[in-house]
Protein backbone atom coordinates (compact mmCIF):
# COMPACT_ATOMS: atom_id res chain seq x y z
CA UNK A 1 0.00 0.00 0.00
CA UNK A 2 1.32 3.76 -1.02
CA UNK A 3 1.55 5.57 2.10
CA UNK A 4 1.32 8.33 0.58
CA UNK A 5 -2.45 8.67 0.19
CA UNK A 6 -2.52 7.56 3.15
CA UNK A 7 -0.63 10.37 4.97
CA UNK A 8 -3.35 12.74 3.45
CA UNK A 9 -6.19 11.04 4.67
CA UNK A 10 -4.28 10.80 7.91
CA UNK A 11 -3.47 14.36 7.68
CA UNK A 12 -7.08 15.97 6.58
CA UNK A 13 -8.51 13.67 9.12
CA UNK A 14 -6.24 15.32 11.68
CA UNK A 15 -7.15 18.56 10.75
CA UNK A 16 -11.06 17.90 10.88
CA UNK A 17 -10.46 16.59 14.61
CA UNK A 18 -8.42 19.51 15.09
CA UNK A 19 -11.68 21.77 14.32
CA UNK A 20 -14.57 19.19 15.37
CA UNK A 21 -13.32 16.89 17.15
CA UNK A 22 -14.67 12.76 17.11
CA UNK A 23 -18.26 14.51 16.41
CA UNK A 24 -17.21 15.96 13.26
CA UNK A 25 -15.03 12.38 11.76
CA UNK A 26 -17.39 11.23 9.46
CA UNK A 27 -16.15 9.03 6.68
CA UNK A 28 -18.39 11.08 4.05
CA UNK A 29 -16.99 14.23 5.12
CA UNK A 30 -12.89 13.39 5.34
CA UNK A 31 -13.43 11.40 1.83
CA UNK A 32 -15.28 14.65 0.31
CA UNK A 33 -11.89 17.19 1.68
CA UNK A 34 -9.56 14.39 0.55
CA UNK A 35 -11.40 14.27 -2.86
CA UNK A 36 -12.31 10.57 -3.17
CA UNK A 37 -14.66 7.93 -2.40
CA UNK A 38 -15.67 6.26 0.38
CA UNK A 39 -14.75 3.02 -1.07
CA UNK A 40 -11.17 4.63 -1.29
CA UNK A 41 -11.16 5.56 2.53
CA UNK A 42 -11.92 1.89 3.30
CA UNK A 43 -9.59 0.60 0.90
CA UNK A 44 -6.72 2.21 3.01
CA UNK A 45 -8.65 1.62 6.59
CA UNK A 46 -10.85 -0.96 7.51
CA UNK A 47 -13.09 1.27 9.77
CA UNK A 48 -12.91 4.46 11.60
CA UNK A 49 -11.96 3.00 14.42
CA UNK A 50 -8.74 1.92 12.58
CA UNK A 51 -8.15 5.59 11.17
CA UNK A 52 -8.95 7.13 14.66
CA UNK A 53 -6.43 4.83 16.29
CA UNK A 54 -3.47 6.39 13.31
CA UNK A 55 -4.44 9.42 14.09
CA UNK A 56 -3.65 9.30 18.04
CA UNK A 57 -0.82 7.54 16.72
CA UNK A 58 0.30 10.82 14.76
CA UNK A 59 -0.37 13.29 17.14
CA UNK A 60 2.03 10.90 20.00
CA UNK A 61 4.39 11.23 17.04
CA UNK A 62 3.58 15.31 16.34
CA UNK A 63 3.79 15.74 20.14
CA UNK A 64 7.68 14.42 20.20
CA UNK A 65 8.19 17.08 17.76
CA UNK A 66 6.42 19.82 19.60
CA UNK A 67 8.33 18.92 22.89
CA UNK A 68 11.84 18.87 20.95
CA UNK A 69 10.83 22.20 19.57
CA UNK A 70 9.97 23.40 22.88
CA UNK A 71 12.70 21.89 24.89
CA UNK A 72 14.67 24.14 22.34
CA UNK A 73 12.76 27.94 23.88
CA UNK A 74 14.69 29.75 25.70
CA UNK A 75 11.79 32.32 26.93
CA UNK A 76 8.59 31.77 26.88
CA UNK A 77 8.55 34.82 24.86
CA UNK A 78 8.85 35.12 21.97
CA UNK A 79 10.67 31.43 21.81
CA UNK A 80 7.20 29.39 22.94
CA UNK A 81 4.69 31.65 21.60
CA UNK A 82 6.35 31.37 18.30
CA UNK A 83 5.92 27.33 18.62
CA UNK A 84 2.65 27.63 19.98
CA UNK A 85 1.74 29.66 17.01
CA UNK A 86 3.24 27.46 14.42
CA UNK A 87 1.49 24.32 15.72
CA UNK A 88 -1.85 25.83 16.13
CA UNK A 89 -3.45 22.72 14.97
CA UNK A 90 -1.93 20.19 17.07
CA UNK A 91 -2.69 22.46 19.80
CA UNK A 92 -6.30 22.13 18.74
CA UNK A 93 -6.10 18.22 18.25
CA UNK A 94 -5.22 18.29 21.86
CA UNK A 95 -7.43 20.52 23.70
CA UNK A 96 -10.28 17.74 21.46
CA UNK A 97 -8.81 15.09 23.24
CA UNK A 98 -9.00 17.23 26.40
CA UNK A 99 -12.54 17.83 25.90
CA UNK A 100 -13.49 14.38 25.11
CA UNK A 101 -11.04 12.20 27.47
CA UNK A 102 -14.33 10.35 28.71
CA UNK A 103 -13.31 8.23 25.47
CA UNK A 104 -10.10 5.94 27.49
CA UNK A 105 -8.07 6.24 24.19
CA UNK A 106 -8.43 10.00 23.93
CA UNK A 107 -7.34 10.22 27.75
CA UNK A 108 -4.49 8.39 27.28
CA UNK A 109 -3.38 10.11 24.43
CA UNK A 110 -3.67 13.39 26.00
CA UNK A 111 -1.91 12.74 29.42
CA UNK A 112 0.90 10.99 27.45
CA UNK A 113 1.28 14.21 25.08
CA UNK A 114 0.78 16.35 28.02
CA UNK A 115 3.80 14.48 29.61
CA UNK A 116 5.73 15.14 26.69
CA UNK A 117 4.99 18.69 26.81
CA UNK A 118 5.42 19.16 30.33
CA UNK A 119 8.71 17.76 30.64
CA UNK A 120 10.46 19.78 27.70
CA UNK A 121 8.87 22.77 28.62
CA UNK A 122 9.62 22.46 32.67
CA UNK A 123 12.99 23.96 33.09
CA UNK A 124 12.20 27.27 30.74
CA UNK A 125 8.47 27.56 32.74
CA UNK A 126 10.06 27.25 36.23
CA UNK A 127 12.84 30.04 35.10
CA UNK A 128 10.33 32.22 33.54
CA UNK A 129 7.22 32.38 36.19
CA UNK A 130 10.77 32.83 38.71
CA UNK A 131 10.13 29.16 39.90
CA UNK A 132 13.65 27.76 39.24
CA UNK A 133 14.19 27.03 42.54
CA UNK A 134 11.55 25.12 43.11
CA UNK A 135 10.84 23.20 39.97
CA UNK A 136 8.31 20.80 42.34
CA UNK A 137 5.95 23.74 42.22
CA UNK A 138 6.87 24.60 38.66
CA UNK A 139 5.45 21.89 37.59
CA UNK A 140 2.28 21.50 39.70
CA UNK A 141 2.07 24.83 38.66
CA UNK A 142 2.50 24.43 35.05
CA UNK A 143 0.12 21.05 35.03
CA UNK A 144 -2.92 23.27 36.24
CA UNK A 145 -2.36 26.01 33.71
CA UNK A 146 -2.32 23.53 31.31
CA UNK A 147 -5.60 22.56 32.27
CA UNK A 148 -6.58 25.92 32.35
CA UNK A 149 -5.27 26.74 28.55
CA UNK A 150 -7.36 24.00 26.96
CA UNK A 151 -10.47 25.40 28.97
CA UNK A 152 -9.56 28.75 27.08
CA UNK A 153 -8.10 28.00 23.93
CA UNK A 154 -9.96 28.37 20.75
CA UNK A 155 -9.16 28.35 16.88
CA UNK A 156 -9.68 32.09 17.13
CA UNK A 157 -7.65 33.03 20.51
CA UNK A 158 -4.62 31.03 19.42
CA UNK A 159 -2.38 33.71 18.41
CA UNK A 160 0.40 35.46 19.54
CA UNK A 161 -1.84 38.56 21.51
CA UNK A 162 -3.57 35.94 23.40
CA UNK A 163 -0.95 33.92 24.34
CA UNK A 164 1.25 36.91 25.61
CA UNK A 165 -1.58 38.13 27.71
CA UNK A 166 -2.30 34.61 28.94
CA UNK A 167 1.21 34.11 30.31
CA UNK A 168 1.28 37.31 31.59
CA UNK A 169 -1.31 37.08 33.37
CA UNK A 170 0.36 33.18 34.78
CA UNK A 171 3.09 35.85 35.87
CA UNK A 172 1.13 38.27 37.84
CA UNK A 173 -0.65 35.51 39.43
CA UNK A 174 2.98 33.62 40.35
CA UNK A 175 4.24 37.14 41.59
CA UNK A 176 0.93 37.35 44.09
CA UNK A 177 1.41 33.91 45.99
CA UNK A 178 5.02 34.44 46.36
CA UNK A 179 3.94 37.93 48.25
CA UNK A 180 1.74 36.30 50.46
Amino acid sequence: MNPMPQNLWITTGYSLFAKEGPKGMKVEVIARRVGKSKSSFYHHFADLEVFTELLLAYHLERAKVIAEMERRCLNIDPDLIAVMVEVKEDLLFNRQLRVNRTEAAFKKCFEASNQLVEEALLEVWSREIGLADNTRLAGVMLALVMENFYLQLTEETLNREWLLNYFQGIRSMVGEFQKA
